[in-house]
């Protein structure tokens, strides 16, 4: 049976909290997920791995981080855990972790190809593909938020890839091609040619405009929503233009999605 989690970090039980930083279950919500011990839980993995060696040296990492949060947390142990698997040409932790039982295990996972210099953007999105697609909410967010960086690096490149991807029969795979390049997005960089330039994406918003997923039109009109906010004539031109085009339900909860700053 499906958990639904604690609403508050107070209510999560002893036991669920235990499991959590053991690796043995995924976090149910949010507040499961912001409440892991991430060093607890490197140990546990570590140890289950037979990589006992490891943990000191991503403890120092995340020692020196000027501001230790859930992400740069999270972002240290991915980078470490590929630092290190590099050193001792160890291949098959990189794999462990990608389909680790915990959520968390895998976001770390996400940094090990978000953050690995070897690959060409073409690799780097090949390989974080299968984490856009997972399950779980947290590793989904965390897959692109591990290679945006990269993505607006390389934004045309990226552009014509994730154009592909709009087009893939999976809706989180289809939500990561619009997630992952918001203007100005969530806990991470604004990409300043979109915010100036989202005439760039139109290819994507088009090929998404009339998505039959809840989850792709959130997405889209987040997108929108972000854009409008250096850009408005661009998001009123385009809504206006897809009103004509487009007279599906899908598309209308995008436009009025898109349009909530710009008619507030």
């Amino acid at each position: 049976m499906k958990r639904k989690g604690a609403r508050s970090a107070k209510d999560i039980p002893s036991s669920i909290l235990e499991q959590l930083n053991k690796g043995e279950i995924e976090s149910a919500n949010l507040i499961e997920w912001l409440a892991f011990n991430q060093t607890a839980l490197l140990e546990n993995l570590l140890k289950e791995l037979n990589r006992a060696e490891y943990l000191e040296p991503i403890l120092i990492d995340i020692r020196s981080l000027k501001k230790q949060t859930v992400n740069t947390i999270n972002e240290a142990i991915g980078t470490g855990i590929l630092k290190l698997s590099a050193l001792n040409n160890d291949l098959s932790i990189l794999s462990d972790i990608s389909k680790h039982k915990s959520d968390l295990v895998r976001c770390w996972s996400a940094y090990t190809i978000g953050k690995n210099p070897k690959y060409t953007i073409e690799e780097m999105l090949e390989q974080i593909q299968f984490l856009a697609a997972d399950k779980h909410f947290g590793v989904r967010e965390i897959s692109w938020l591990a290679v945006r960086s990269n993505i607006v690096k390389n934004l045309d490149k990226s552009l014509e890839i994730l154009l592909k991807w709009t087009l893939n029969e999976d809706e989180n795979i289809r939500r990561f091609a619009t997630e992952a390049i918001r203007p100005r997005g969530v806990w991470c960089e604004h990409i300043e040619a979109l915010k100036k330039k989202p005439e760039l994406a139109l290819k994507i918003l088009d090929s998404l405009k009339s998505d039959p997923s809840k989850y792709v039109q959130d997405s889209v009109g987040n997108w929108l929503n972000d854009a409008s906010k250096s850009r408005p004539d661009f998001v009123k031109d385009l809504c206006k233009k897809w009103q004509t085009e487009s007279t599906v339900k899908e598309t209308a909860y995008i436009i009025k999605k898109g349009l909530r700053t710009i008619e507030k």
